[in-house]
């Protein structure tokens, strides 16, 4: 039993994805999932200053790039705003139906999504329970296309309702789905008021992937005020999240899947890997 450490493809501003590909082989990683993306084309990929991969490109060239340099494809991230009202210009269900197909279609099992910060007045001032149904309504369609592809659509706590374990476990039995599980994001939970603790332990069952983050002592305040956040600037072990803990927790359960570190900078995630290897990782390299 082993957690597999991989690495956020998105490290280094202003880079193609071939590049971010690039360094995390060079930093000796075996796994990366495919992060930002969007539908159709676009123009900073196209001209070399973003690491955008298009959600209607040929998958099998995406996953050339990633197996040409050794790096087995972990996840598709579908991070969506599904608390606001749908828009063509809104990340949401289409965007995630479109994850699920490029997933299916190179043998990746994991599309990643949340619920993000509600961006508009309709969003900010829903209901517990109407935001709960905005959800449910969101992921109808592509849970059920999920479930058809063979794909499970993890949901990952970066927002009031997915930050709460309460709610998190309404969200889970109003889907009533079972192509529905959960990406544990440990910073993020953490920021937004949640127990990564608790929630292994009520829903251990349901976690099939992690996402590494240790936030430093002065976001304490902000806790439960703010949710989520992209990268963590420290290394694991350095902050207050409780990441032993946490790791120890997983084991417990029996986790043994991918996991990705969301940390910036060669230095922190470096000392990250090093820091959960020491915890008993497994892993494919050494850095």
């Amino acid at each position: 039993m082993a957690i597999k450490i991989g690495c956020f493809a998105v490290i280094n501003p202003f880079e193609t994805l071939d590049k971010q590909v690039d360094q995390i082989r060079d930093w000796g990683f075996k796994y990366a999932d495919i992060t930002d993306n969007s539908d159709g084309a676009c123009l900073g990929s196209h001209f070399g200053f973003n690491s955008v991969a298009s959600l209607d490109a040929n998958a099998f060239d995406l996953k050339r790039l990633f197996e040409s340099r050794g790096i087995t494809i972990t996840s598709v991230c579908a991070h969506a705003t599904l608390l606001d009202a749908s828009a063509p210009w809104r990340y949401g269900t289409s965007q995630i139906v479109k994850a699920i197909r490029l997933a299916a279609s190179i043998g990746v099992e994991h599309v990643i999504t949340t619920e993000g910060d509600a961006h508009t007045a309709f969003g900010e001032n829903l209901s517990d329970a109407e935001g709960i149904f905005q959800i449910r309504e969101k992921l109808y369609e592509p849970l059920r296309m999920a479930r058809d592809y063979g794909i499970k659509i993890l949901i990952e706590p970066h927002g009031k309702f997915t930050d709460s374990v309460q709610h998190m476990e309404k969200i889970i039995d109003a889907c009533n789905s079972e192509a529905l599980g959960i990406n544990l994001d440990t910073g993020n939970l953490w920021l937004g008021g949640g127990d990564p603790i608790e929630m292994i332990t009520k829903l251990g069952s349901r976690i099939e992937h992690v996402h590494w983050k240790d936030l430093p002592e002065e976001l304490i305040a902000q806790r439960g005020k703010i949710y989520g956040c992209g990268m963590a600037l420290i290394p694991l072990g350095d902050g207050v999240v409780g990441i032993e803990d946490i790791y120890k927790a997983l084991m417990n359960i029996g986790f043994d899947g991918y996991t990705t570190l969301e940390i910036a900078g060669e230095e922190a995630v470096k000392k990250s890997f090093d820091y959960l290897n020491k915890l008993g990782s497994l892993h494919a390299a050494v850095i």
